[in-house]
């Protein structure tokens, strides 16, 4: 049975971060390594895969870009929050900070609730 891991208005509508979640998420995310490297390869199985699983253990995640195009960095960027059922939270330069919700988190793990 799949996992919902994205807030709904209860009619199926995927609810956006408001501007006081971004602001903490983005204070939590300024100390965060990147937990992903996208490279040359751009987004393969095993990209998706790792995106999955890094979401799943920490909820918020931040990930690098590594393309010299902006405008390449940014599909890259939608198609991972696209795959990964997933928020942008932030992008600066070749990172972004990406967010989903786990409804049942590993509070050791999850980055939500470590820096709470």
């Amino acid at each position: 049975m799949p996992v919902n891991f994205t807030e709904s208005d209860g009619k199926g509508q995927i609810m956006p971060l408001n501007n006081e979640q971004k602001k903490q998420y983005k204070s939590i995310g300024h100390d965060l390594k990147p937990v992903l490297i996208v490279a040359g390869n751009g987004l393969n199985e095993g990209v998706i895969a790792e995106l999955e699983r890094a979401l799943v253990d920490h909820e918020l995640i931040k990930v690098e870009i590594r393309s010299e195009d902006r405008e390449e960095r940014a599909e890259t960027i939608a198609e991972l929050c696209k795959a990964g059922r997933a928020e942008l939270v932030q992008t600066i330069g070749k990172k972004a900070l990406i967010y989903r919700k786990n409804p049942q988190p590993n509070k050791q793990l999850s980055n939500i609730h470590r820096y709470k």
